[in-house]
């Protein structure tokens, strides 16, 4: 659990384990009636800590037999004798996360010595002087009864929350409806979040709502901080995780302009879990949903429905138009070596995420944009801006996708189609996607985008079936320029910048930063392994076009001519 309310938080520095659900504060136990006149000694800072269980000390090696969260009550009888070992004793105290400790003087002990106090007043761990008169067991009988009582009354209010919640999915709720009904048991606006941050259900004031979130707790592009602790004079809140199958299903935000009770937490904890139980159901309906769009759209593009007229009507049931000017977008995650390696669990939810921020970012444009998942790319059918400005539209789009949080920085590669005049185009357009794709990568790497229409003559090289001819191709003509090592690809930079400027060597020696002798005698070096290419111009079209496809093709023939 993760909240987050104002000032201290109940646990100390050292404490190992977070601040229980239920319990008491310390400044609430010494608001017991047993406790009046009691005294804070020191460690004043440290009075929110939460008191779980109370413990007697009876024998001076009492740190083995403690427990977090504990109120230790001690008469001083087992430190009489060194009264300086008090100080250890509170270092590990505070380090074994208890709540305070309380002494109760003028027996065994008529005062604590200084750096006793003075070294719980740095650790902010409260000492506390019982007042005269008091027993251990009439505390011990009222503070445990208060706990108990405390306990029963979360339980019950945690019950009545987890009811009212579950009769809202029981009638078909979702979790708009859950928000709506968690803002009304709470009295103050709630919010439900994505794993990363994205607000996707939210109920109450709509002006509060709107200033909340322009609040510390979100960032610019309106999304959750992780950790996030609100600014001075800002409501307390309490952030809770919804988890299901240890899978990450976002956060229940709940808002209080008051301090939210240890039983308004537990009510949200519980929410949690039927939240969980509604996203859980969601994704159940929107994956069969998916795979029937997914299953359409395939064949659409395939060429597997017959009648266009057919398929358009079809689409519409889903809010789908495809009778008209589209463009064919194929995306696809660009995981590194290390994740791959991983396999497919560990990518799941990071794909999942990916295909949820194109439906988002295309949503805005488009709403009648197909956005579908292929096994491992997003296809997009989005209509061709009025302008004509495809190129805008596209790395408008992919610029948004990219900065999705979710996403953990992977890049993404984009291909982008020719726009397609009717659906009966589509299956060409989604080929010239696929082919932009694969070719944008191998020429710029991963996180690519590429338009068919600026592949220039890779268009024709993909089209060609016996891609073993390619490569004997590019064998045959550079030789053993095409093969690894750095001096050869620096060879093979110099002979692209001199042949893209029609081979004036002054020119391209200025452009790569060369002496002219130098460029003189590098293509020296290049006509005696390629020929006398700055004579020839079809020899020239046979190394220009070689290169090209050595550029796009990563895996190079050695110098025998073998790939």
């Amino acid at each position: 659990m993760e909240t987050v309310a104002k000032g201290p938080t109940g646990t100390s520095a050292g404490s190992p384990e977070p601040a229980p659900a239920v319990g008491l504060r310390v400044r609430e136990v010494l608001a017991a009636s047993t406790l009046a006149g009691a005294r804070v000694l020191a460690g004043s800072g440290g009075l929110d800590r939460v008191v779980a269980r109370l413990n007697v000390m009876e024998v001076p090696d009492i740190l083995p037999w403690v427990k977090p969260h504990e109120l230790l009550l001690t008469t001083g009888y087992p430190l009489r004798d060194d009264p300086d070992a008090l100080v250890d004793l509170v270092v590990g105290l505070d380090r074994r996360g208890l709540a305070a400790l309380a002494v109760k003087l003028h027996r065994y002990l008529d005062e604590l010595p200084a750096p006793v106090l003075a070294e719980a007043d740095r650790r902010n761990f409260p000492i506390i002087e019982f007042p005269a008169g008091v027993g251990f067991d009439d505390v011990l009988n009222q503070v445990l009864g208060e706990l108990l009582n405390r306990q029963a009354a979360v339980l019950a209010r945690s019950e009545e929350v987890h009811r009212a919640l579950v009769a809202v999915v029981l009638d078909g709720g979702g979790l708009d409806d859950l928000a709506a009904e968690l803002a009304r048991i709470l009295a103050g606006p709630v919010m439900i979040t994505s794993p990363d941050g994205r607000v996707v259900a939210r109920a109450g004031d709509p002006a509060e709502l709107d200033r909340l979130a322009r609040g510390e707790l979100f960032d610019p592009a309106g999304r959750l901080r992780a950790g996030a602790v609100p600014a001075a004079g800002t409501p307390p809140h309490a952030v809770v995780p919804i988890v299901a199958g240890r899978i990450d299903h976002g956060r229940i935000v709940a808002f209080s302009a008051t301090a939210l009770t240890d039983a308004d937490v537990h009510a949200l904890e519980r929410a949690a879990t039927v939240a969980a139980l509604a996203i859980t159901k969601r994704l159940a309906v929107a994956a069969v949903e998916g795979k029937y769009r997914a299953d359409f759209l395939r064949d659409v593009l395939s060429g597997r429905v017959a009648d266009p007229a057919e398929a358009v009507a079809h689409a519409r049931g889903f809010g789908w138009h495809i009778d008209r000017p589209l463009l064919v977008l194929v995306a696809e995650l660009e995981p590194d070596p290390a994740h791959t390696a991983a396999g497919g669990p560990e990518l799941r939810p990071a794909r999942e995420r990916f295909v949820a921020a194109w439906q988002a970012v295309v949503r805005l444009r488009d709403p009648a944009a197909p956005v579908v998942s292929f096994t491992d790319e997003v296809v997009v059918l989005l209509g061709v801006p009025r302008d004509g400005d495809t190129e805008r539209l596209v790395a408008d789009l992919h610029r948004q996708v990219r900065a999705d949080a979710g996403l953990g920085g992977l890049p993404c590669s984009v291909g982008v189609s020719r726009p397609a005049p009717g659906p009966e185009a589509l299956p060409v357009a989604y080929g010239q996607a696929g082919t932009a794709l694969r070719i944008g990568r191998r020429l710029a790497g991963r996180g690519s985008r590429a338009h068919f229409d600026d592949l220039g003559v890779h268009r024709l090289i993909s089209l060609i079936p016996d891609q073993a001819e390619v490569r004997g191709f590019v064998a045959d003509v550079l030789g053993e320029l095409a093969g690894p090592g750095p001096g050869y690809a620096d060879l093979r930079h110099t002979l692209s910048v001199l042949l893209d400027n029609n081979c004036n060597v002054a020119h391209a020696a200025r452009l790569l930063h060369f002496h002219y002798n130098t460029m003189r005698y590098r293509i020296t070096k290049l006509e005696r392994m390629l020929g006398p290419f700055t004579s020839r111009a079809a020899l020239r079209l046979d190394i220009a076009l070689a290169l090209r496809v050595h550029q796009s093709h990563p895996a190079v023939p050695a110098a025998t001519g073998r790939w």
